[in-house]
């Protein structure tokens, strides 16, 4: 993936996607957004596409909920999506509730993904730039993703046994990113 570009998704979906760094955890919703989430269906984030795959199409939106912390929304689309990408998302809404255990059930459903190389790749470039303490530094030898430890990672930030929010947050960006794209891709057939 290049640079992530909202606009390439089209007028409807960039609009939702603001220039936020979301927080590891649940965060807080993002109550002004509620009633326009709530009106996207796929056949307006998708405007003037065809949608060649649905459930990659309701992954999109699950990603949008997650995106405003509206982590319940989220869940009730991505838990109702049986493919290796519903199982990704559903996995990242565990990580942020916290429920690492959860979390690490659902990511077991992702054994590979597209996304993987190029996340590790990318997360590796942006632990290269900041000071690493022992949970954070795999993220500098990993040639596929770990979502194992990188939960870890947010557990350990969490319970204040890391120093690296900025980093993982940093990360967790460009895995929405990333996932989001591939989704996106897929859902309108061009992957």
């Amino acid at each position: 993936m290049t640079a992530f570009e909202k606009t390439a998704y089209g007028p409807e979906i960039a609009a939702f996607i603001t220039d936020r760094l979301p927080v590891l955890g649940p965060g807080t919703p993002n109550e002004s957004m509620r009633s326009q989430l709530a009106a996207l269906t796929m056949e307006k984030a998708f405007a003037g596409r065809s949608i060649a795959d649905r459930d990659a199409g309701r992954c999109c939106l699950s990603a949008l909920w997650l995106w405003h912390d509206f982590l319940d929304e989220s869940h009730r689309i991505s838990q109702e999506i049986e493919s290796v990408d519903g199982s990704y998302w559903h996995g990242i809404m565990h990580r942020r509730e916290p429920d690492y255990g959860n979390a690490k059930y659902w990511f077991r459903r992702v054994p590979r993904h597209a996304i993987f190389e190029p996340l590790a790749s990318a997360a590796r470039e942006q632990a290269m730039k900041a000071p690493l303490d022992e949970p954070a530094k795999f993220l500098t030898t990993q040639k596929s993703w770990d979502a194992f430890r990188f939960v870890d990672l947010c557990e350990a930030v969490a319970r204040g046994h890391s120093r690296c929010e900025q980093l993982a947050r940093e990360i967790a960006r460009i895995e929405w990113q990333h996932l989001f794209d591939h989704c996106y891709r897929q859902a309108i057939g061009t992957l």
